[in-house]
C-alpha cells in the first residue's frame, strides 16, 4: 500500500487554520495533526521544528499582509491607508489578528519589526513623509501604531463603532500631532 504524501503547502494551510481559530496556544504539532487527521510525523519530515513551521508560516502571513492587505489605497495617505487597512484587518479576523498582534506567544517581535519595515518603506516613497529623520519616522511608528492598535483592538472587540471618516480623523490628528511636536524623545523610548 502506497503512503500518502503531505505537502508544505497543506501542513501550512493547517496550521494557519489552527492559529487562526485558536490562536498560537494551539499551535501545536498534534493540534496541527489532528486538524489534517495525520500523525505528527509529516510535520516533521517537512519542518525541522515547531518553530520552524511558526517561522514559516508567519512568512507566509507577513507575504499576506503585505502583498494583499496593507497596501489597499483608501485616502491617498500611505499611512493612513495603512493604519486603516490594519484597522479593517483586525476587524475582520479579529482571531487571527489577535493571535499575530496581541498574544503574547504570537508573531511578537516578528510581527512588530515586519510592521516597522513595511512602515518605513511606505515614509521613503510618500511626498508627504520621505524628509523625514529616524527619529521622527521612529516616533511616526510608535504613534500611529499606538493609536491603530487602540481603534483595532477596541473595534474587533465589538466596544466601539467608528465610521472610516472617524478613524482617519484619529489617524491623522497623531500623525500631525507627532510630526508638530518637536519633543519626539517620549516616543522613541517605546
Amino acid at each position: 500500500m502506497r503512503r500518502k504524501v503531505y505537502t508544505k503547502e497543506q501542513i501550512l494551510k493547517a496550521a494557519y487554520e489552527v492559529v487562526e481559530n485558536e490562536g498560537f496556544s494551539g499551535f501545536t504539532a498534534r493540534n496541527i495533526a489532528k486538524k489534517m487527521g495525520i500523525s505528527t510525523q509529516p510535520i516533521y519530515l517537512e519542518f525541522k521544528n515547531m518553530q520552524d513551521l511558526k517561522n514559516t508560516l508567519l512568512d507566509e502571513i507577513c507575504g499576506h499582509l503585505y502583498y494583499d492587505i496593507f497596501p489597499a489605497k483608501r485616502t491617498g495617505d500611505a499611512i493612513v491607508d495603512l493604519g486603516l487597512n490594519y484597522i479593517y484587518f483586525a476587524k475582520e479576523r479579529s482571531k487571527l489578528y489577535n493571535a499575530l498582534f496581541v498574544q503574547e506567544y504570537g508573531g511578537g517581535q516578528k510581527m512588530h519589526d515586519f510592521s516597522y519595515k513595511y512602515f518605513r518603506e511606505l515614509t521613503e516613497k510618500h511626498p508627504k513623509y520621505k524628509n523625514l529623520t529616524d527619529e521622527q519616522i521612529n516616533a511616526l511608528h510608535v504613534g500611529t501604531w499606538i493609536t491603530v492598535t487602540g481603534i483595532a483592538t477596541l473595534m474587533s472587540s465589538g466596544i466601539i463603532e467608528p465610521t472610516e471618516e472617524d478613524m482617519v480623523h484619529l489617524i491623522n490628528r497623531a500623525i500631525d500631532h507627532i510630526l508638530d511636536t518637536e519633543d519626539t524623545a517620549v516616543l522613541d523610548k517605546l
